[in-house]
């Protein structure tokens, strides 16, 4: 199905600098009949769980939209073998605790429909829901197989709280109610210390935060998330959250704003890299959804900032540490990083290496009260 790892990891070593971008566009970026495709079959399973779910049950909690995220909605969906998260949200929800307390309820209802959605062949591509001898009640995964695109994606779907509803009927920005919704997060997490736990309620802004960036710098995430598969494969490790990574490079390139020069790809991911191989001393965060003149949100984030690294706050999040606490994992891929700093693949045409973006591994300047 999927394009064996080891070939493309060859491909990845022995292309030269300049020839990244060809590479990327070869090998990795996925097709766009496919991707339409996709979107469609997923209308119609989330079209379907909406009519069947809980119809007729006591309880007023119904599903009240699913939304597709992870690299689909990001624009960075490999070739061969992809996941998606799919989250589905409910209303009358009262709060961010409540998608936990119904959440063996809600999953066993959806497997049980989504199994019949299996036995009735409602699509023509292979649909297949996947089975564990471990119940998982935090979510469930299925996978749809493309055979004409040599495509398979995994599926994991999880419940939320609607947590940007008042966001989403506003047409303009309202920090208010931004405020209003990030001051809630704070007290909820820290009494109840599930800090981070609630952040697929924010995936709507998590996708924004990268859908309108340039496709400069979409490709060079998907050439980071490659590498990323690559060292999986590899190491067989536990290492930090693919979604880390991502972020490091929105941060690198925001950082440098790269020319059209031919290696600009090659010095972004090598910049990348040597971030990576940086750390412990990684503390980067954005406040474009988190407004600092709010008190408690700014105590919050200040306090955030000041945390031990390595420190990459989900942009949509505050309370989620994206880099996460594995510091074996983040030793693990740095070695790796550091090794592929001489491949072939950071050499320019006269055979020098290429330079790597001047980018700090923490951010500079406190924007903090």
């Amino acid at each position: 199905m999927a394009k064996n790892l080891s070939s493309t990891r060859i491909a990845l070593c022995s292309t030269p600098a300049w020839r990244l971008d060809k590479f990327i566009e070869g090998h990795l970026l996925g097709d766009i009949t496919f991707l339409t495709e996709l979107r469609t079959d997923v209308n119609s399973i989330s079209a379907f769980l909406k009519e069947r779910c809980f119809q007729g049950a006591a309880h007023p909690v119904r599903i009240s939209r699913v939304v597709m995220g992870g690299s689909y909605n990001r624009y960075t969906m490999l070739k061969g073998r992809s996941e998606v998260d799919l989250l589905v949200f409910f209303n009358n929800l009262t709060c961010f605790d409540d998608q936990f307390k119904l959440q063996k309820e809600v999953i066993e209802e959806i497997q049980k429909h989504l199994c019949q959605f299996q036995q009735e062949k409602r699509l023509r591509e292979k649909f297949e829901v996947q089975s564990s001898d471990q119940p998982n009640f935090r979510s469930l995964s299925f996978k749809l197989s493309y055979p004409k695109f040599q495509q398979e994606v995994e599926f994991h779907m999880q419940t939320a709280y609607d947590a940007l509803y008042e966001v989403r009927r506003k047409e303009r920005r309202n920090c208010d109610i931004y405020n209003k919704v990030y001051a809630r997060l704070i007290r909820e997490c820290t009494m109840l210390g599930k800090e981070g736990e609630f952040n697929i309620c924010f995936m709507e802004l998590q996708q924004d935060f990268l859908w309108k960036r340039p496709c400069e710098l979409k490709n060079l995430i998907c050439l980071v998330k490659h590498w990323y598969q690559l060292c999986k494969e590899k190491l067989r490790e536990p290492l930090p959250p693919q979604y880390a990574l991502e972020l490091l490079t929105v941060y690198a390139w925001e950082h440098e704003l790269p020319d059209k020069h031919e290696t600009e790809t090659a010095r972004g991911f090598r910049t990348v890299l040597e971030l990576i191989t940086k750390y412990l001393c990684l503390r980067i965060y954005w406040t474009l959804y988190y407004d600092v003149l709010h008190e408690q949100v700014n105590a919050y984030l200040y306090s955030q900032v000041k945390r031990v690294s390595p420190l990459i706050l989900d942009p949509a999040d505050p309370t989620w540490n994206v880099a996460g606490l594995n510091l074996q994992g983040w030793c693990i891929l740095a070695e790796e990083a550091k090794a592929w700093l001489d491949y072939p693949c950071f050499k320019n045409r006269d055979g020098s290496r290429v330079s790597s973006w001047d980018v700090p591994p923490e951010r500079k300047g406190c924007v903090f009260l």
